[in-house]
């Protein structure tokens, strides 16, 4: 599922910003940015991440911010090259004749001569308590969003269970009527291929039972009727139910297909269609789950 969160904390002297941003994939898939001071956190961010998120595609990154009045990354001043600069001044005065020399302000404004340290002078083990805190309210944050956003898909997915629930009804009322169907037709072409010869009506029977047997679709129905019971507890339960969905989805879509295979019925075989796009749609949003 989708979801953000951003939270910003600080101390004394160092200040951090968190953002979490998830989206949809079958598995937890985590992706950090750290400041390359503190990079030596990253499996503790990713613990903490994974105790939070099971699902998903979660990218984090870590910014270090100043606190008011203090900086992060203090100045440097290179003294090598600030007397070159002035040397090279003055030898130009005295060669030019001209009035003047090098100044601090003038010093200060060349390249180089003044910078700012690349990388800030904190310490993982400094850093570390207030990130752990940082990040856990931006984990809260993304988490509650995905909540809202998985409710809402929780509705939709009993919405397409309801539909399917319905399909496997129509199978089921349509079974004993293409069962007499199928009875009727293999005593007209058994008929037709006798002729006017008399018709060994216990021959017939066994043969209709077996055509019977080999087309029945009973147990496959007690079983898709089991399953859909079983989604319904699940997505009623609500809870860690993504990889349970999944493996209920496929069981549910091999009976579906086991019942196409022995459909020997228009109207079942419209059911099942129906049925199996139906189970797609469920396959696919279920992977948004957790």
């Amino acid at each position: 599922m989708t979801g953000y969160g951003r939270a910003e904390t600080a101390n004394a002297r160092l200040g951090l910003a968190v953002e979490v941003k998830s989206v949809n994939h079958r598995h937890l898939d985590i992706a950090v940015k750290l400041p390359r001071a503190i990079a030596s956190l990253e499996q503790d961010v990713r613990r903490l991440v994974q105790s939070a998120v099971q699902r998903g595609r979660v990218d984090v990154a870590v910014s270090l911010v100043p606190v008011e009045g203090r900086s992060l990354n203090p100045l440097t001043v290179d003294l090598v090259l600030a007397r070159e600069y002035v040397a090279t001044a003055r030898r130009l005065a005295d060669e030019t004749s001209l009035v003047g020399g090098a100044t601090v302000a003038w010093l200060l404004g060349q390249p180089g001569v003044i910078s700012r340290e690349g990388e800030p002078a904190v310490t993982a083990e400094e850093a570390w308590p207030l990130l752990e805190q940082t990040l856990t309210r931006a984990l809260a944050e993304l988490v509650g969003r995905r909540e809202t956003e998985g409710e809402a898909l929780r509705r939709e997915l009993l919405a397409v269970h309801a539909a399917l629930a319905a399909q496997v009804d129509v199978i089921a009322e349509r079974a004993p009527v293409a069962v007499a169907r199928r009875s009727a037709r293999l005593r007209e072409r058994i008929q037709a291929l006798l002729g006017e010869a008399p018709i060994d009506e216990t021959r017939i029977v066994t043969e209709v039972a077996i055509w019977a047997e080999k087309t029945d679709i009973s147990e496959e129905l007690a079983r898709l009727r089991a399953h859909l019971d079983q989604l319904a507890l699940l997505l009623g339960d609500g809870g860690l139910v993504g990889r349970t969905l999944d493996f209920l989805l496929q069981e549910t879509n091999r009976e579906v297909n086991t019942v196409g295979s022995k459909a020997d019925d228009l109207e079942i075989s419209q059911a099942v269609i129906a049925a199996k796009s139906l189970l797609e749609k469920l396959r696919e949003q279920t992977q948004n789950l957790e």
